[in-house]
């Protein structure tokens, strides 16, 4: 629904900046100019969408070697302490726990093929324990504010994306995107809990909170101590080694539980074929429209508006190029994959505003689909604080970026 509003103003809104171009100014060449902007767009969309086929095959193969060897179940064993405090409704060795737990793991690893099968089933087990059917219970809303606020270990599609618009070094948005979605799962948590009466004040809460605080606080010290060059060579060495360290991990696992490695890796490899050729009408479709709101002025005449404003208020505009993706995210994955190429496009993959375009695109997920698909499935119509919760983690995730962004790369 979002997303056909979203392309109708695109287009609607280019003819109208035309049509206003050519009564008022005479431009009668504007039509035909926006119409190229057009046919070379969704050329350029086909060919970004065709050179990610090979860097897609390569990770969601080696993801797959990760899921197979039990990766997944590893990691939701870590965080299954945590999930049983923040869940208390949900009783003990209730199988609900149990999706919940391997859901979130697949997401944190980038796994979205798995992940979602597996939300959609921890919903209708949710919805067992839900007393009233039609409005969301206090379990469902946690979980999906989880799933929104999009903490990812491996932001993959991210990563090939830079690759094949030719950033220099494609991982180097790794570590910024780590802590801007981390301070949005905090902030997501906590202020559900705040409208659940969660018991925080246990141990269990306090030293994984009081642990990832400390992680997350030491490296951005240590991050702050280094230079501008600096930072970027630390951030570009972390978030190699760390990846270059999963794919690793994955193979030795693997060994141990003596799964096939290389049969895993082309099981999962053909998938991600299939993944660069679905996303091609997505990526033209959006780009298309991009392109004709861009050439007919009425792109500009947005962001002139918005930048005056922020220069009103003194605040920085060198972030106003990136806002479409921000925008965008909440409400369409594809549209605001659209405007992160395109930002990369327009001022380059290792620009401020194309490096902040990617961490917006990373720091969360499409919070109005989570929510409509995931409570969709089990006909649940009060979703009570659902929206705002995600809306404040999604918040909180956008300014986090920003300031990981000036961090980092300002």
């Amino acid at each position: 629904m979002f997303l056909n509003i979203i392309w109708l103003t695109f287009f609607l809104g280019a003819f109208l900046a035309c049509l206003a171009q050519w009564l008022l100014l005479g431009d009668s060449g504007i039509f035909s100019a926006v119409m190229q902007s057009v046919f070379d767009m969704s050329k350029t969309a086909f060919e970004i969408a065709l050179g990610l086929t090979g860097l897609l095959t390569l990770w969601l193969g080696i993801m797959k070697i990760g899921e197979k060897a039990g990766a997944v179940q590893m990691l939701a064993r870590l965080v299954s302490p945590l999930m049983k405090r923040l869940f208390p409704s949900i009783p003990a060795n209730h199988p609900a726990m149990g999706s919940m737990l391997m859901n979130i793991s697949a997401n944190m690893l980038g796994l979205d093929n798995a992940a979602t099968p597996l939300g959609l089933k921890a919903m209708k087990e949710l919805q067992e324990l839900n007393p009233n059917k039609d409005t969301a219970s206090d379990a469902q809303i946690l979980f999906l504010v989880l799933n929104a606020s999009g903490l990812t270990l491996i932001p993959v599609s991210i990563i090939a994306y830079r690759a094949k618009l030719g950033a220099a070094n494609p991982a180097d948005i790794f570590m910024p995107i780590l802590f801007a979605t981390f301070f949005s799962t905090i902030a997501g948590v906590l202020i559900t809990s705040f409208f659940q009466k969660i018991e925080i004040k246990n141990i269990v809460f306090i030293s994984w909170f009081i642990g990832l605080c400390a992680a997350v606080f030491g490296s951005l010290m240590y991050f702050s101590t280094l230079s501008a060059e600096a930072m970027g060579v630390a951030s570009a060495f972390f978030g190699g080694i760390i990846l270059f360290g999963i794919i690793v991990f994955f193979l030795i696992l693997a060994a141990i539980k003596k799964v096939m490695p290389f049969d895993a890796f082309v099981e999962g490899a053909k998938e991600g074929f299939s993944t660069a050729v679905m996303i091609i009408p997505y990526l033209v479709a959006i780009l298309a429209g991009v392109a004709a709101f861009r050439a007919s002025g009425a792109m500009d005449l947005i962001m002139n508006g918005v930048t005056a404003t922020f220069n009103f208020f003194n605040i920085p505009a060198d972030v106003v190029p990136s806002l479409p993706t921000a925008i965008m995210k909440p409400l369409s994955g594809s549209g605001a994959r659209g405007m992160m190429v395109d930002a990369m496009q327009q001022h380059g993959a290792d620009s401020f505003a194309g490096r902040l375009s990617c961490m917006f695109q990373g720091t969360t997920d499409t919070t109005f689909y989570v929510i409509a698909v995931y409570l969709g499935s089990v006909a649940v119509r009060k979703a009570r604080h659902t929206v705002f919760c995600c809306l404040v983690s999604d918040a909180v995730a956008f300014a986090a970026a920003i300031t990981m962004a000036y961090m980092f790369f300002g």
